[in-house]
């Protein structure tokens, strides 16, 4: 059985996200979607509630996603899940600078790493966590970007009470 680590900080998953797992699922027996915590960017969403609104979002790809949040460094998660490949996703060609830099970093480290890089589907190659966080921070609407877990989500957090 083939089996690959989809790691990231999903805050939130997007459509993106989701398109990324169904099409990887096409390459892997099983995914493990590793939820993360990064320096680099500020987790708004605990990871508890990333971990969930991921599993739910997730939910319909059954036994064959398994989500779960880790901290450290990304070789070591993959080691502990028996497996030596990496999934991600990209949607520009900046992402691809990025992705290939911590590539060729953890690869240093764990020389049997096999990357996978998928291009995102036209569809959602604009979207990001990032600019979903800021549409529902000014109160917009996020339900074409997000799972309906997500929507709700944030419909709720920023919803002024009675």
């Amino acid at each position: 059985m083939k089996k690959v680590i989809y790691p990231g900080s999903f805050n939130p998953i997007t459509y993106g996200h989701v398109n990324i797992v169904e099409r990887g699922l096409e390459l892997f027996d099983h995914m493990v979607v590793g939820i993360g915590t990064s320096i680099d960017k500020d987790p708004n969403t605990y990871l508890k509630d990333r971990i969930r609104l991921c599993r739910e979002s997730l939910e319909s790809f059954g036994d064959r996603v398994n989500v779960v949040g880790f901290n450290g460094l990304l070789v070591d998660f993959v080691k502990s899940n028996d497996t030596r490949f990496v999934l991600r996703g990209l949607r520009t060609l900046t992402d691809y600078d990025y992705e290939f830099q911590m590539l060729e970093m953890n690869r240093q480290i764990e020389p049997s790493l096999e990357y996978v890089l998928l291009p995102t589907s036209q569809k959602w190659s604009h979207l990001s966590s990032t600019r979903v966080r800021e549409i529902a921070a000014l109160g917009g609407d996020v339900s074409p970007f997000v799972p309906p877990c997500v929507s709700e989500y944030y419909r709720d957090k920023h919803a002024i009470p009675d």
